[in-house]
């Protein structure tokens, strides 16, 4: 329909120029000795119309032809940028895919264009890693250091792979420098705990995990296992006397020296270092708080000299926990050996042979017999005595099969 408008209206106009042409009686002599030229009006102006024409058209082509060379130009980066476009998305693509190789040569390709150079040396290096081509990595991630704005990237990258490499030095490094740029989200964090934790830096992982804590992004049994790591390595390798170890204990936080597992570790690091009334008074306090196996066990090894008022009070503590415990077999035990050191002959032996009953563990009953069968040959029942060494050797014998 617009065709056959267009149609009428150039034949409209063609009308109205013939019906103006046909009044205009007017003419045009060009003279120029020796020549002379006449001409209407009308012949004149579409004459000079065509000129016009002409000289339009000619000086539209010269100007296409001097911006010749910069539209060639525009066409290549045009064509190159849709390349190397379409060259980073094969690259993420085959990445995802897990076709490493594929990933790393489509980022090669995707990082002729210099808008996607330092992100297609990203995809290189984390290509080149899960493939173990390390020194590729490590040449991708140097192409990225002078690229200001994916500085960050670079880093985080760095830190991860390093990580997954248990490279722990570069991993800090990388980590160290994320932290001085001012960037500590909780992904770097977790980072930081793992390079951390493989270079053995547990006063460090202690602070990493009581952040990670603090925004809920640990599992509680990771975080409990951390810590267990942790202290156990600060208690059992950095106390070398008694002031160390002290100066060790008021440095761990009032939360954790009442868990069951720091108490008992320090305890017996303190028992080592000869500290058994720091250990009993540490162990009485967490057993305040929490009721814990691994605590008794551990008041039972910080006994206190025979015959003295400390060992005396130990069994005074022990009877009236085992009012509220009276079927623990680890208290009776406890209670056992602390009366067999102060020759309590028949309390020992009735605290013993409760653990006989509700013992569950083949190394408390291993330790009840034994202690029975000690006390026993003190008090010179040598038949009695060889008994229980007979069922403590076939408790140790149905423990080893």
């Amino acid at each position: 329909m617009g065709f056959f408008l267009r149609l009428v209206v150039l034949f409209a106009a063609a009308v109205i120029v013939a019906l103006s042409a046909r009044f205009n009686p007017g003419n045009v002599v060009l003279f120029y000795p020796p020549y002379r030229v006449d001409m209407s009006l009308n012949l004149f102006i579409v004459a000079l119309l065509v000129v016009f024409a002409l000289l339009g058209l000619l000086f539209y082509t010269i100007n296409i032809t001097k911006q010749m060379p910069e539209r060639v130009a525009a066409y290549r980066r045009s064509k190159a940028e849709r390349e190397g476009n379409k060259a980073l998305r094969d690259a993420l693509k085959a990445f995802f895919e897990g076709r490493f190789g594929h990933a790393e040569k489509a980022a090669m390709r995707a990082s002729e264009l210099p808008d996607n150079e330092a992100l297609a040396a990203l995809i290189g290096a984390r290509a080149a890693h899960h493939m173990s081509q390390f020194e590729r990595r490590d040449a991708w991630l140097a192409g990225v250091e002078g690229d200001q704005p994916y500085k960050v990237a670079r880093l985080v990258s760095t830190a991860e792979l390093m990580v997954d490499a248990h490279q722990s030095e570069q991993a800090l490094g990388a980590v160290k420098e994320l932290n001085a740029n001012g960037t500590r989200h909780i992904h770097v964090l977790r980072f930081a705990l793992k390079a951390n934790q493989q270079a053995k830096q547990w006063s460090e992982v202690l602070r990493l995990v009581k952040a990670l804590d603090k925004h809920r992004s640990l599992h509680p049994a990771l975080s409990m296992r951390l810590r267990e790591l942790a202290y156990s390595d600060l208690l059992s390798d950095h106390a070398q006397d008694a002031e160390s170890m002290r100066r060790l204990w008021y440095s761990i936080p009032q939360e954790d020296r009442l868990r069951p597992f720091v108490a008992a570790l320090a305890a017996r690091a303190m028992i080592h270092l000869g500290m058994q009334d720091d250990a009993r008074t540490l162990l009485e306090k967490a057993l305040q708080e929490e009721w814990d196996d691994r605590l008794i066990i551990a008041y039972r090894e910080a006994a206190a000299k025979e015959g003295s008022a400390a060992l005396l009070n130990q069994i005074e503590r022990c009877e009236s926990w085992s009012v509220l415990h009276p079927t623990d077999p680890e208290l009776a035990l406890t209670m056992g050996v602390l009366c067999l050191h102060q020759k309590l002959w028949g309390k020992a032996e009735r605290n013993l042979e409760q653990v006989l009953i509700y013992a569950t563990s083949t190394s408390c009953l291993r330790e009840a017999n034994l202690k029975l069968a000690q006390l026993n040959e003190q008090l010179g029942m040598q038949e009695k005595a060889a008994s229980y060494y007979r069922d403590c050797a076939q408790v140790s014998t149905q423990k080893m099969t």
